[in-house]
C-alpha cells in the first residue's frame, strides 16, 4: 500500500505542477454552471435541484475525463520514464492503481469545486440533499470507470492525442449503448435478451438511478466490475509493453 500511495502522491502532484490542471478545473466549473442554469433551465423549471447538472455530467465526463487520463501512461512512454518506473520496487499493478487513484482524486477535487451549485439551490429552495449527495457519489463512481478505461487506452500508445481519441470513443460506446435510439435499433435485428445485455453495459442504465438517490446492487456491481476489468486490462497492456 505504501508503494501505491507513493505513486498516487507522485501523480497527483504532477497534475497541479502545471497550469493545465487549473485550466481544467475552471472549464469544468464553468460548464457545470452552464448545464445547470442555462441548458438545464433551472429558473424556468422552478425546481431547486441539480438534476440537470447530473443528467449532463456523463456527456461532460466523456470529454473531460479522457483529457485527464490520456497522460497517465502515454507520457511515461513518450518521455522514457516508464523504464525508470519499472525499475522501482513497485509492481505494475501497484503503479496502475496509484495512477488511477490520483486521477480519481483529481476528479473529486473538480466535483468539490461545484459544491457552490449545491449551496445555490439550497438558497433558492429546499432540495433533497440526500439525493444530491448520492448523485455526487455516483458521479465520482462514474468518473472512476471512465478513468479506468482511459488508463487502458493510455497504456496502449505513447501518443496522448491517440489515447484521448481512443478513450472518448470507448466511453462514447458505453454511454450511447443505453440510449433509446440504439436499443430500438438492436431490437429490430436481435432478440430482446441481446438488447437487455447491451443496456446492462451502458453508463446511463446504472447512472440514472443514482441521480434519483438510489444505490442499487446492479449499479454497484457494474461500477466495480467495469473498473476492475479495465484496470486489469491496463496492467496487461503495460506488462506486454514492458516485455516487448
Amino acid at each position: 500500500m505504501s508503494r501505491t500511495m507513493a505513486i498516487f502522491q507522485r501523480e497527483l502532484s504532477g497534475y497541479f505542477n502545471t497550469p493545465i490542471a487549473y485550466v481544467f478545473l475552471i472549464i469544468f466549473v464553468m460548464l457545470a454552471g452552464l448545464f445547470t442554469f442555462y441548458i438545464g433551465n433551472l429558473y424556468e423549471r422552478g425546481v431547486a435541484d441539480l438534476l440537470p447538472y447530473f443528467t449532463y455530467l456523463p456527456w461532460l465526463f466523456l470529454i473531460l475525463v479522457p483529457a485527464i487520463s490520456m497522460r497517465l501512461w502515454s507520457e511515461e512512454r513518450r518521455s522514457g520514464t516508464i523504464e525508470l518506473l519499472m525499475t522501482m520496487p513497485v509492481s505494475v499493478w501497484q503503479a496502475v492503481i496509484g495512477k488511477w487513484l490520483a486521477g480519481s482524486a483529481f476528479v473529486a477535487v473538480a466535483l468539490a469545486c461545484t459544491i457552490p451549485l449545491w449551496l445555490t439551490v439550497n438558497y433558492l429552495g429546499s432540495p433533497d440533499n440526500g439525493v444530491i449527495a448520492v448523485s455526487y457519489l455516483g458521479a465520482l463512481a462514474l468518473a472512476s470507470v471512465f478513468l479506468a478505461i482511459g488508463s487502458c487506452m493510455s497504456a496502449l500508445t505513447s501518443n496522448q492525442v491517440i489515447a484521448f481519441v481512443l478513450a472518448v470513443s470507448a466511453g462514447f460506446v458505453f454511454v450511447t449503448s443505453g440510449t433509446p435510439i440504439v436499443l430500438d435499433g438492436v431490437r429490430t435485428v436481435a432478440p430482446e435478451a441481446i438488447a437487455a445485455g447491451i443496456a446492462s453495459l451502458s453508463v446511463l442504465t446504472h447512472y440514472e438511478g443514482l441521480t434519483r438517490g438510489l444505490i442499487d446492487v446492479p449499479a454497484v456491481v457494474w461500477v466495480v466490475s467495469m473498473t476492475a476489468f479495465w484496470l486489469f486490462a491496463t496492467t496487461v497492456a503495460v506488462e506486454l509493453k514492458k516485455a516487448g
